[in-house]
C-alpha cells in the first residue's frame, strides 16, 4: 500500500485511503514504526478516503499512539468518515484520539 506522506512545520501528515484491514495493516504499521524510530513523534493521520477499518487497523493506529506517547508526542486524526468515526466510538477509541474535522486544524493543533 502506497501511504502518501507530506511534512507541515515539525509534524508528518500521512494519508491513508481505502481499506485499513488486515491485508494493508502491516504496510501502515512499518511505516509508522519507521516514522517513530526516527524521532517522527507529531503525526496526523488523514482519514477523510478512508472508506473501511478493521480491528487489525485500530490495533496498528493504537500501537503507535502508545509508542509516540512514551516519546511525549501524539497521533491526530482528521476528516474522519461518519462510518470510520462510528467504528472508532463503537471501539472506545474516541477518547483516546483528538480527532478533527481538517487535517489543517489537526496540524495546528500541535502549535
Amino acid at each position: 500500500m502506497d501511504i502518501p506522506e507530506k511534512t507541515v512545520g515539525k509534524v508528518i501528515v500521512l494519508s491513508i485511503s481505502g481499506r485499513l484491514n488486515a491485508s494493508v495493516a502491516n504496510d501502515v504499521e512499518r511505516k509508522l514504526n519507521s516514522l517513530i524510530s526516527s524521532d517522527q513523534v507529531r503525526l496526523v493521520m488523514e482519514l477523510g478516503q478512508l472508506e473501511y477499518i478493521s480491528s487489525s487497523g485500530l490495533r496498528v493506529l493504537l500501537a503507535a499512539l502508545k509508542m509516540v506517547k512514551k516519546e511525549g508526542g501524539d497521533i491526530r486524526l482528521a476528516s474522519l468518515q461518519t462510518y470510520v468515526k462510528e467504528v472508532f466510538d463503537i471501539a472506545g477509541f474516541i477518547p483516546l484520539f483528538r480527532i478533527f474535522d481538517k487535517e489543517g486544524d489537526a496540524v495546528e493543533s500541535f502549535e
